[in-house]
């Protein structure tokens, strides 16, 4: 096992029994002390997962996430609320999964587990087609969605998830489904997620195109191949 593991968190108390878990179980770790400190070592160890605390000196765990963005680099938030709205905030800032303090060591290393995973799959996925419905284009090789020509930033998971509902079209996935499929691991957190990065997928491709992810309701999701407005 040679995944590497950059823990973040300014109190020695969290930061040092992480440590010992991930090198029992074969990790790779690094510490960093505040969010600077933390894309420093980004650059340097170029870790596979980030364990991010949200409240840090100079740089907290949300603005480390929007620096970050765009990187191939799994990120599990940790963070003292238990606020709803915390814990969507690290989501659509592009954060894998997030844990409340105090947590269980086990499932810690069960959630880093997963997010390994899920990166691992990517890189693993071979080449597949492009998608494209009137003016919108999904290109999977480049991992870029357009609009008449026109770029839409989408994060990696808004990615996989568009692509796998429009290259699957009017099957029904369950959010269960789309999280296993997606993020490659059983969320304890909840089905929340899928719900977000629906929303947020819907927004940016705007109409009509919003249109292409249907909802089942009571189920999950699912992808057309035209569009038909509601």
């Amino acid at each position: 096992m040679n995944e590497r593991i950059l823990v973040a968190d300014d109190e020695t108390s969290i930061t040092a029994p992480i440590v010992y878990a991930l090198g029992r179980e074969g990790f790779f770790t690094e510490i960093a002390h505040d969010g600077q400190e933390v894309l420093e070592k980004a650059r340097e160890f170029q870790p596979h997962v980030i364990i991010l605390d949200v409240m840090m000196p100079k740089l907290n765990g949300y603005d480390v996430c929007k620096k970050l963005e765009g990187k191939n680099i799994g990120i599990l938030l940790l963070t003292a609320k238990d606020d709803i709205v915390d814990k969507v905030l690290g989501l659509e800032l592009g954060a894998d999964d997030y844990m409340t303090k105090p947590f269980d060591m086990r499932e810690l290393m069960a959630r880093v587990k997963s997010v390994l995973r899920r990166i691992t799959n990517e890189k693993e996925v071979k080449q597949a087609g492009n998608i494209k419905v009137k003016d919108l284009k999904v290109i999977y090789d480049q991992r870029k969605v357009y609009i008449k020509d026109q770029l839409i930033d989408f994060k990696p998971k808004e990615f996989d998830l568009l692509y796998k509902l429009l290259s699957n079209t009017n099957i029904v996935f369950t959010r269960d489904q789309l999280l296993d499929s997606v993020w490659s691991m059983e969320y304890v957190g909840g089905t929340r997620t899928i719900d977000i990065h629906i929303q947020r997928i819907r927004k940016k491709i705007g109409h009509p195109y919003e249109h292409l992810i249907m909802t089942v309701h009571g189920v999950g999701y699912k992808g057309i191949g035209e569009i038909h407005e509601i």
